[in-house]
């Protein structure tokens, strides 16, 4: 992998990551079309530790609002936040724990797949524009499970992760202006835990990885410039509701992945 095809991955995973278009599926088909090795471990750290560096930026004075808030261990906003935001890592904690093999399979299942996947994802995004409840509520501890549903299904390579747990959520009546945060925040434990994991294992190893020094940084400093831009672009978005765009969009790459597959 050269420094461009580091830059282009590396922009490709901070965009997709908080867009609702499936950042796996894309890496699949840039992937392909580059020839470059998506099986790296290293360079996946580093573009996920770009894209939670990026999260953890735009959410700074949220992250410690919550946080001193759950120090204070009595019942408040803030932890009952937090619990919300527990309760929605459980599903893919499950599926982490006891799934993981079966999940890294479906990444080998070729470019074809990533387009139907692609048109699920359309398919829920669409469902926004013509289900809307009447009245948004407040998240509620059973919706962030769902959510956190949501999120589990998402590990497959072509179905977003934000688009499906925004979606669901404005689908389940939940105040779109909360979600998008809701969403962002949910994910920063389970990549920073599976990191942590890799990184036990000696996965992360510049040296090994057969990428230059160069390229990673290119890589990590594209993927959390993208990803500082698309994380603010899609909490506008979502708070006007205009996710069908983006289905539209899945709608089309899903039909040139089937096609060109």
């Amino acid at each position: 992998m050269g420094t461009i095809d580091a830059i282009l991955l590396g922009l490709l995973q901070g965009l997709t990551e908080f867009l609702p278009v499936s950042s796996s599926g894309h890496l699949v088909i840039l992937g392909n079309i580059l020839g470059a090795d998506m099986d790296n471990a290293t360079f996946a750290i580093l573009v996920h530790a770009a894209t939670v560096l990026a999260t953890i930026t735009v959410f700074w004075g949220e992250i410690v609002r919550l946080v001193r808030g759950g120090l204070e261990f009595k019942a408040n906003p803030e932890s009952r936040y937090l619990l919300k935001l527990v309760i929605s890592m459980i599903p893919v904690l499950i599926v982490g724990l006891f799934f993981k093999d079966q999940v890294e399979a479906l990444f080998g299942s070729g470019v074809r797949f990533v387009g139907c996947m692609l048109f699920v994802t359309a398919g829920l995004l669409l469902l926004t524009h013509f289900v809307r409840p009447t009245k948004a509520r407040n998240i509620r501890a059973k919706d962030a499970f769902i959510i956190g549903l949501a999120q589990a299904v998402a590990v497959i390579p072509g179905i977003s992760r934000s688009g499906s747990t925004i979606a669901t959520g404005m689908l389940l009546g939940d105040d779109r202006t909360q979600l998008a945060k809701f969403s962002f925040l949910m994910v920063l434990v389970p990549i920073l835990g599976e990191a942590f994991l890799e990184l036990l294992k000696g996965e992360f190893s510049p040296a090994a990885s057969g990428i230059s020094g160069a390229a990673l940084a290119a890589g990590f400093l594209s993927a959390y410039a993208a990803g500082l831009f698309a994380c603010k672009v899609m909490i506008r978005i979502v708070s006007r509701g205009k996710l069908w765009w983006f289905a539209l969009y899945c709608a089309g790459a899903g039909t040139v992945a089937v096609i060109l597959g």
